[in-house]
C-alpha cells in the first residue's frame, strides 16, 4: 500500500478548519500532519513537516497572506511541498499572484469533497489542480490577455481600491514611496488612465480586482 498524501492545511477560521479536518480524515489515503491559523505558521509547520500538499487559503487575517506564505514556502531550495490554494477568491488578480507564487493549484471551497480529494491527489504529484470556473476564467486571460500587470502592481491597485494613499501603501507593502510611485506610473500607462478612481474602475471592469 502507497503511504498516504501527507496535507497541512491553513485557514484562519477554527471552524473551517475542523471541516477540514472532518474531511480529509475520510479519505483513506490523506493523512493531515498539521494546521495552521496564520500565514507565518503555515510556513514554519511545512518547514517543519514537509508535507506533500499544503492546503492554503489567501486571506488570513493579519500577518502575512495566502499568496506571501506561498511564495515563502516555494521559495526554500529543496522544497517538495506543493501548495494547493482552497479558497473562495476568483479574480484574475488572485489567481494570478497565487500562481506567480508558486501555487500548483486553485481550488473554490464551493468545489464538492470529490474534487478537493482529486486535486490534491494531482496536486501532491506536481500536477496543476484548477476549479473549473478558475480554468475558465485562465483560458479566457490566454485568448483575450488584458494589461499585464505584475504581481505588485496588482498588489498595489488592490491597496489603490481600498483607499489607501502612497504612504499608506508603501507601509503596507514594505516599500518605498518612490517605489509606490513608480509602480503607478507603469499601471496608469498600461490601463490608459492618468488618475487613481479610473485606475480602480478599469481593473474592476477587466476583473483584475472583485
Amino acid at each position: 500500500m502507497n503511504s498516504p498524501i501527507r496535507v497541512l492545511v491553513c485557514d484562519d477560521h477554527a471552524v473551517v478548519r475542523a471541516g477540514l479536518l472532518a474531511l480529509l480524515d475520510s479519505a483513506a489515503d490523506v493523512e493531515v500532519v498539521a494546521e495552521a491559523g496564520t500565514g507565518a505558521e503555515a510556513v514554519a509547520l511545512t518547514e517543519r513537516h514537509h508535507p506533500d500538499v499544503v492546503l492554503m487559503d489567501l486571506q488570513l487575517g493579519s500577518g502575512i497572506d495566502g499568496v506571501e506564505a506561498t511564495r515563502r514556502i516555494t521559495a526554500v531550495p529543496g522544497n517538495t511541498s506543493h501548495v494547493l490554494v482552497l479558497t473562495t477568491y476568483d479574480t484574475d488578480a488572485d489567481i494570478a499572484r497565487a500562481i506567480e507564487a508558486g501555487a500548483t493549484g486553485y481550488l473554490l471551497k464551493a468545489e464538492r469533497p470529490e474534487e478537493l480529494f482529486a486535486a490534491i491527489r494531482a496536486a501532491a504529484q506536481g500536477r496543476p489542480a484548477l476549479s473549473p470556473p478558475v480554468a475558465q476564467r485562465v483560458m479566457a486571460r490566454m485568448r483575450n490577455p488584458g494589461p499585464a500587470l505584475t504581481a505588485r502592481e496588482l498588489d498595489i491597485l488592490a491597496q489603490l481600491a481600498h483607499g489607501l494613499g502612497n504612504r499608506e501603501i508603501a507601509r503596507a507593502l514594505h516599500i518605498s514611496e518612490a517605489t509606490v510611485k513608480t509602480h503607478l506610473g507603469r499601471i496608469y500607462d498600461k490601463l490608459g488612465v492618468d488618475t487613481r478612481a479610473a485606475a480602480v474602475a478599469v481593473a474592476k471592469e477587466q476583473r483584475l480586482l472583485a
